[in-house]
């Protein structure tokens, strides 16, 4: 377990999943500057990371026109419309976002054969069912919210992962919710307290990685005074560091203070003073 002094937080929130962003974009951008991407900023402090063949751009956008902080996308041709999207709303655990730019900075290194990699039914390590497998693991239960929807739902209900079938509107997949993929959390999908999407051929080893992320029992780390980074009222949150020692009891304060008492001396031999007459002394003899 890490040194509490290492931990980035005062009180883990679990289940995971019910934590918030911390906020803090450098550690998902930091796997992709690790590969070479570049990094660059315009003027409103929104951030820009591009691969070196310009076929992998993320964008990481606090002062965006909605709620998408991360949008990313693959290309075959760098100057053609993109083959998949990815966002993260504005308060996805960024822990989530860097198990997918992880998971992106890899196949990268890979080749366009795993970055571009379609999902398809069936076909071994790109069946989509392996997105979801990590979740049922944990005890997610399959549901059908509506026809031509498949999903999966955390045991309390406050997270969720869909999956919708039939054809979808590419573009509409890169600019809004209704995409193939979308997993939340918070009281329902029409009202969650995060969300993420990704389009129809975002490869499943980049699904997965996060589905494994949320997946993980251990708790992520924040402030409690940081009520912004965890959903509040519903995540459980339980003291990093250790409590003190409890206060004492009068009977603990009277044993510790006769602990500290010198031991009694033994009795010494001492004169003691009488105001009693003393006989007289005889005088000398004459």
């Amino acid at each position: 377990m890490p040194d509490t002094e290492e931990i980035d937080g005062d009180v883990y929130v679990s289940p995971r999943y019910l934590a918030a962003s911390t906020y803090t974009g450098d550690p998902a951008l930091e796997p992709l500057l690790a590969h070479g991407f570049d990094l660059r900023h315009d003027d409103l402090g929104n951030a820009y990371v591009t691969a070196p063949d310009h076929r992998v751009r993320l964008g990481y956008l606090p002062e965006g026109d909605d709620d998408g902080l991360w949008r990313i996308n693959a290309y075959q041709d760098s100057f053609g419309p993109p083959e998949w999207g990815v966002c993260f709303n504005d308060r996805v655990p960024t822990e989530f976002v860097r198990a997918f730019t992880t998971a992106l900075a890899e196949a990268y290194e890979r080749g366009p054969d795993a970055y571009l990699a379609r999902p398809v039914a069936g076909g071994d390590e790109h069946d989509p069912f392996l997105a979801v497998v990590p979740l049922l693991k944990q005890g997610w239960e399959i549901d059908r919210p509506r026809w031509g929807v498949f999903a999966v739902q955390s045991p309390e209900g406050l997270a969720g992962l869909e999956f919708t079938t039939g054809d979808l509107d590419s573009e509409a997949e890169l600019t809004t919710r209704d995409a193939r993929w979308q997993m939340w959390a918070g009281n329902s999908i029409d009202r969650p307290a995060w969300y993420a999407t990704a389009s129809t051929d975002t490869p499943v080893a980049l699904l997965t990685a996060v589905t494994e992320c949320v997946a993980d029992p251990a708790p992520l780390p924040r402030w409690r005074e940081d009520t912004f980074s965890y959903v509040k009222g519903m995540a459980q949150l339980t003291p990093i560091f250790p409590p003190g020692p409890p206060a004492p009891t009068p009977l603990d304060v009277r044993r510790a203070a006769a602990s500290r008492r010198p031991a009694a001396l033994p009795a010494a031999s001492v004169p003691r003073w009488s105001t009693a007459s003393r006989p007289a002394l005889p005088g000398p003899r004459r």
